[in-house]
């Protein structure tokens, strides 16, 4: 069953894309073992383990975000790594994130520890059909694809190094992810404090997250919350992974408490 929130981003990441990046996403998105996987990841994270939102939801939240970047950046004349090393376009770059984001939590079937790992074992069958059907005949862009997109996939959590820009969106885009209501239903079901209620908390403060074009630098990230509890989630989850990113430096990030003075980080 397809939520209406889950309905409403899939739409809006297709509006997003064409050509390719949005076959691609077509295709991950209506492949009904990637939705048993996300479903399945989110009541692994949300029942079993008192985590937040890991679902379809996020997982599109993600692709969205990531999209938003890459956008800004190409705008602002930033080369991604493909087309800056000469062995591949803007359009090859976001079918390796968009698969890697539509992916990225589908180890949190099996739990939270290397989540990160464990998801590559479930996500490389479909990144391989996926490549196979759209570039069949292209044996070198199926392997750079799958590489980068398996570093987007390991890479998210910032425990592992990380060195192109495209797998960097992703580590950022996944920190982004962190408005109320992805801790909503985690709190609803639960009456008693538990391990991991910090970051439920924390993203129920979080009224707005904004991804739009920089001042000083190509993307601005600004964070609007209801109460400092927020800034838990600011500074624990998406500031470390903008540090292990590689495009900290293109990165202005703002966040405050609704009413209250705007605090920069970067």
């Amino acid at each position: 069953m397809v939520s209406p929130k889950e309905k409403a981003l899939d739409n809006k990441l297709l509006k997003m894309l064409d050509g390719i990046p949005l076959q691609v996403a077509e295709m991950i998105i209506t492949d009904p073992e990637v939705k048993a996987l996300q479903d399945y990841a989110n009541t692994v994270s949300i029942r079993r383990l008192n985590y937040n939102d890991h679902g379809p939801v996020h997982m599109l939240q993600v692709a969205v975000n990531a999209i938003k970047m890459i956008n800004v950046l190409t705008e602002s004349g930033v080369k991604l790594n493909l087309e800056k090393e000469e062995i591949g376009t803007v359009e090859e770059s976001k079918v390796a994130v968009i698969m890697a984001a539509l992916l990225h939590d589908v180890g949190m079937t099996v739990g939270r520890q290397n989540h990160e790992r464990n998801g590559l074992l479930f996500a490389l069958p479909i990144i391989d059909k996926v490549l196979s059907a759209v570039y069949s005949d292209d044996i070198t862009k199926k392997v750079i694809l799958r590489s980068m997109a398996i570093e987007g996939i390991s890479g998210h959590m910032g425990t592992q190094k990380i060195h192109s820009l495209e797998a960097g969106t992703i580590l950022v885009a996944d920190g982004c992810d962190m408005k109320k209501g992805r801790a909503r239903i985690p709190i609803m079901i639960n009456d008693s404090p538990k391990v991991g209620d910090i970051h439920q908390y924390s993203a129920a403060a979080i009224e707005d997250v904004r991804i739009l074009k920089g001042e000083e630098r190509p993307i601005k990230i600004e964070i609007e919350m209801n109460a400092s509890v927020g800034f838990h989630q600011v500074e624990e989850v998406l500031l470390t992974k903008i540090a292990a990113s590689p495009l900290k430096e293109y990165i202005e990030l703002y966040a405050w408490v609704t009413g209250r003075d705007v605090k920069q980080y970067l």
